[in-house]
């Protein structure tokens, strides 16, 4: 039988993980290939932390709904009568069955199986031939709800009744992100959610990661952005999310053969935010990478130790879609940006094998790595809690 990695000594050891960058080390391999591990951070993160699911956009009207999925667990999102964005479990509370698959508009939400009814606010409003069931109360059935809000324009949940509110532990981003005017920018739908086959966190750490991008990317699609214009600006340990900016070469670049904006750039936008590219990180699940011209938001779902699934979107400025040119001016966007997804996403499946490695390393860092860093504060702050948590658990 496997010796259990849950133990103090295993806890203690993430403290050289949250050293400034000169002395840090990443984190032990097993947080990421552990399945052990997993479990514990399914219970610590995920279901205690805020999970992106969405856009507010997605919901405009009454009946509005799309679903989501995190570590398993089937979402469905709606616009309920009253003008609430509601969220609550799409399992139904007869058999299992799920209520809700993809997006649409419904008056309520049906399960196809036995067809109990449920309102947009999760009650069970319908439940046939349940009549001389002993004791059933449709008011003890309905979906279970999750808290809900909204930061930016984007959705997020909680599976805590007693988690602390999330917007205001992000005023510092709120800062960076002010003239984006992120809440009332449009888009394509995004894509369905693809399943990766390596941890969250290889996932996470790569979209952030400002040391391979000159390296890995090499070429006129990223030279505009170098490495050595990176910088990690340190936020209240109190913050719920963190930034890293890039400078440019040049005022309005982007990761396309041009090497420059081709869509209608952010109106707001200073000067200096015009010569940089912005990476903003809402852990566990939430990217942005903030071009003045288009913003790629990237949520992770985790799955297990070594799966995930992550849905990618853009937003562009306001107007921006009615212009005849836009779909071919995306698409030229879009196949430049899947370059270079596509050198990240082998390197991700690589890293994901060497970490199982018996020669894995607890690697030091570049100090173009600071967002690894932040990532590494961010996380064993909930793990030691969530250790502590544990512990009390077995006493």
């Amino acid at each position: 039988m496997a010796r259990s990695i849950l133990n103090d000594g295993f806890f203690e050891s993430f403290a050289s993980s949250v050293l400034d960058f000169s002395e840090a080390e990443s984190l032990p391999p097993a947080c990421y290939v552990d399945q052990e591990f997993f479990e514990f951070e399914k219970e610590t993160l995920f279901f205690k932390e805020w999970l992106c699911v969405g856009r507010e956009s997605w919901v405009k009207e009454p009946g509005d709904y799309f679903t989501s999925k995190h570590v398993g667990e089937p979402l469905v999102i709606t616009r309920t009568k009253e003008g609430e964005v509601a969220a609550m479990s799409a399992v139904c509370q007869h058999r299992g069955m799920v209520v809700a698959e993809g997006r649409g508009h419904t008056r309520s939400l049906v399960c196809p199986y036995h067809h109990w009814v449920y309102s947009l606010n999760g009650e069970l409003v319908g439940a046939p031939e349940m009549g001389r069931t002993c004791d059933f109360d449709r008011k003890d059935h309905g979906l279970p709800r999750l808290k809900v809000e909204i930061w930016q324009g984007f959705v997020f949940v909680n599976f805590d009744a007693d988690a602390p509110a999330l917007a205001s532990r992000l005023s510092a981003l709120d800062e960076v992100v002010a003239h984006y005017d992120l809440a009332n920018l449009d888009g394509p739908p995004p894509s369905d959610p693809v399943r990766y086959s390596w941890n969250w966190k290889v996932m996470f750490e790569n979209n952030n990661d400002g040391y391979h991008a000159n390296r890995l990317h090499r070429g006129p699609l990223h030279d505009p952005i170098p490495s050595a214009l990176a910088a990690f600006p340190e936020l209240s340990d109190e913050s719920a999310g963190y930034y890293r900016t890039n400078g440019s070469t040049h005022p309005d670049a982007s990761f396309n053969p041009t090497q420059r904006a081709l869509l209608p750039v952010f109106p707001k936008l200073t000067d200096e935010e015009r010569n940089r590219v912005l990476f903003v990180n809402v852990p566990p699940t939430l990217s942005l990478v903030m071009n003045t011209d288009m913003i790629l938001y990237l949520v992770m779902q985790a799955e297990d130790a070594d799966h995930h699934s992550l849905m990618m979107g853009a937003l562009v400025a306001p107007g921006a879609m009615e212009n005849p040119m836009f779909d071919r001016l995306m698409q030229f966007n879009q196949e430049s940006v899947a370059e270079i997804v596509s050198q990240d996403l082998h390197v991700d499946e690589m890293v994901q094998q060497g970490l199982k490695s018996k020669f894995a390393p607890r690697g030091r860092y570049s100090w173009q790595e600071g967002a690894q860093r932040q990532l590494n504060v961010w996380l064993v702050e909930r793990y030691r809690r969530g250790w502590e948590q544990f512990k009390a658990r077995l006493q």
